[in-house]
């Protein structure tokens, strides 16, 4: 997982792509949200954001 994560933070820095960071930042932040909302009794307070 971590050659990933340094793969693609050489893609960004080689190609000047910076403006992705953001984007996979959220997409990160939210698969967390959802995968913790799975697991936790604050479940249907989560939900009804989405």
């Amino acid at each position: 997982m971590l050659e990933l994560w340094k793969d693609l933070w050489a893609f960004m820095r080689e190609r000047k792509k910076f403006w992705l960071m953001p984007i996979i930042v959220v997409l990160v932040l939210l698969g967390a949200l959802l995968i913790f909302a799975q697991t936790s009794a604050l479940a249907p307070f989560i939900y009804t954001l989405f």
